[in-house]
């Protein structure tokens, strides 16, 4: 069994934010007495203003602190990361939406011994304290093929490829075109696990 436990944060930047060149997503999860603690990590490098040639680090240390139920057995549970996207707001915030993935979940009795499950991810409100050391090399180079040049995209999901995951079914799945998913990511042999950028249309008014 699979439980997917949703976290939306906005990060706030120093500086004026006006592009994000590259970006990264680590965790450092772990299950303490029936309690997922730890951190998420948010890094990269960002442009000031859209004529600069000169990028700004970033790094943001987000706490999490997720309660199971006791109706599970946690013995082979695993936690990864499922999926992320992010979007520019008012040019100094980044507002982030992250997935986290609770796989080989097990009920140790049958649901209706139990009140309904309450699985709640907690963020706590500091998130400056940064990490001395983050290895994001899974994901660093996942916008190496990122098209700069076309800005009507402004908000960008990161799609991470499943079992039974196609070109076709994510192209019906994010309503996107063949041809734009390809301006962001080398489609010519997907695998499980791979990391595809989705860049989602301005809404204009």
């Amino acid at each position: 069994m699979k439980k997917t436990v949703p976290l939306k944060k906005e990060l706030n930047f120093k500086n004026h934010l006006a592009e994000i060149v590259s970006i990264a997503l680590d965790h450092e999860l772990n299950l303490e007495d029936r309690v997922i603690k730890g951190n998420l990590i948010v890094s990269g490098s960002y442009k000031i203003n859209d004529t600069s040639v000169n990028t700004e680090e970033f790094k943001f240390n987000i706490p999490v602190n997720i309660e199971m139920s006791d109706r599970y057995n946690l013995e082979n549970m695993t936690i990864d990361i499922d999926d992320f996207y992010y979007e520019i707001i008012n040019n100094n915030i980044l507002s982030v939406a992250i997935e986290i993935g609770l796989d080989n979940l097990e009920e140790t009795l049958p649901p209706f011994k139990y009140e309904k499950e309450k699985v709640e991810a907690v963020v706590k409100e500091d998130d400056k304290e940064e990490m001395s050391r983050i290895d994001t090399e899974d994901v660093k180079n996942l916008f190496d093929s990122f098209d700069d040049s076309n800005e009507t995209y402004s908000t960008y999901r990161v799609c991470i490829v499943k079992e039974n995951d196609t070109i076709e079914s994510i192209i019906l799945k994010y309503n996107i075109s063949k041809e734009v998913l390809e301006q962001y990511n080398d489609i010519s042999d997907i695998k499980i696990g791979d990391k595809l950028i989705i860049p989602s249309l301005n809404e204009t008014n």
